[in-house]
């Protein structure tokens, strides 16, 4: 804004001259009889000429728009306005400088928004209303308008800064995503596919090659969940509760989640996480260390389902409700507490040889302090 800024000062410029001028020769009473002193105007006009083609230099570059320059400006233009009376008399009908002095006031709405402009038009407007006698129609709406001036540009600029700043943040955010999808394109022909191999041919050979095997199988399982987790980014305050369901993926546990990110708040997704993490617990402590288990998301409407699922030996009737008798709180705090506080629903599945399944039941729209 400066730029055009600074167009508008040279014309503002040419016009005061220009007006000093016309006004001079076309006087009524002859050639500069409006003008008690016209040596002092033309060197006051000189000044304004000099200082114009300074602040156009120096409101070119950031660095040099410091408060020092724009109080200075200000005081150039109402210093200006003040002296009009000692060059022109009593005749005095339009200050030396005219709207040449509403380049700072415009300076000062770039700076310091709709607040800066209108500081600076109420010090322009009080030092043109201290050398008259009386405030004309004319005067009066030129003062109006300058006052407009400075509170309309200052508040435009404001806008234009938040959109640069939005427009900012949204580039970067467009080159930290094709950052991370070529970072995940890298890993996934390199890494991911060479933990693969290792993982089928560990099983193949058996004995402590498989063990190998199922060691790069986990980690194979690990650094996907990473990719995905930053392939699939969130805003601010928010999480990928798929991605982060992800990291538990390994070489026992399936992970499926739906192809989109399921955006929570990110202490839902903290609390979900946890509580999926209880339900696996307790399959390696009550079905084996080497028991397998499943973990599917699904997006139903304005609701996330999470379902954890074993196929170990089941839960017998009542076992549950001695559990919590006898004072161990793993299911009644740990997985059904905290889906509670969340708002949702656990519910228990089970029977004896046909394995355990929770299915987790949350509102979308849950929002906890991360």
């Amino acid at each position: 804004m400066y730029r055009p800024l600074a167009v508008l000062r040279v014309l503002l410029l040419v016009n005061a001259v220009g007006l000093f001028f016309y006004r001079g020769l076309t006087a009524r009473g002859g050639a500069w009889s409006n003008t008690d002193h016209v040596t002092s105007g033309l060197l006051v006009l000189a000044v304004l000429t000099v200082w114009t083609g300074v602040v156009v230099w120096a409101y070119a570059k950031p660095e040099r728009r410091r408060p020092p320059l724009l109080v200075l400006d200000l005081v150039v233009a109402v210093a200006a306005i003040l002296v009009s009376p000692l060059v022109k008399g009593p005749s005095l009908q339009a200050t030396l400088p005219g709207f040449w002095v509403g380049g700072a006031v415009l300076a000062w709405a770039v700076h310091w928004r709709w607040v800066g402009g209108s500081v600076a038009a109420l010090a322009v407007a009080l030092a043109d209303v201290s050398i008259r006698s009386r405030v004309t129609t004319v005067q009066y709406s030129n003062i109006v308008l300058l006052l407009l001036c400075g509170l309309i540009v200052g508040y435009a600029s404001g806008l234009l800064k938040q959109m640069a700043a939005a427009r900012d943040e949204a580039q970067r955010e467009a080159a930290e995503a094709r950052e991370r999808a070529q970072l995940a394109r890298v890993v996934h022909d390199g890494v991911l596919q060479v933990l693969s191999l290792v993982q089928r041919r560990g099983l193949e050979h058996g004995g402590e090659v498989a063990e190998l095997g199922r060691l790069a199988a986990d980690q194979e399982a690990a650094l996907r969940a990473l990719v995905q987790r930053r392939t699939n980014a969130s805003p601010a305050g928010s999480e990928d509760l798929a991605g982060a369901l992800s990291s538990l993926q390994s070489a026992l546990v399936t992970v499926s989640v739906p192809g989109s990110p399921v955006v929570m708040s990110a202490g839902a997704v903290r609390e979900v996480v946890a509580v999926v993490g209880a339900c696996l617990d307790n399959v390696r402590r009550h079905v084996g260390e080497d028991a397998a288990a499943w973990v599917a998301v699904e997006e139903r409407g304005d609701h996330v389902v999470v379902s954890v699922r074993d196929d170990g030996p089941g839960i017998s009737a009542g076992r549950l409700e001695g559990a919590r008798a006898e004072g161990r709180l793993g299911v009644s705090e740990s997985i059904q507490g905290r889906v509670r506080d969340l708002g949702g629903t656990a519910d228990l599945v089970s029977a004896p040889g046909q394995g355990t399944e929770w299915e987790i039941c949350l509102p979308r729209g849950v929002v906890v302090a991360p």
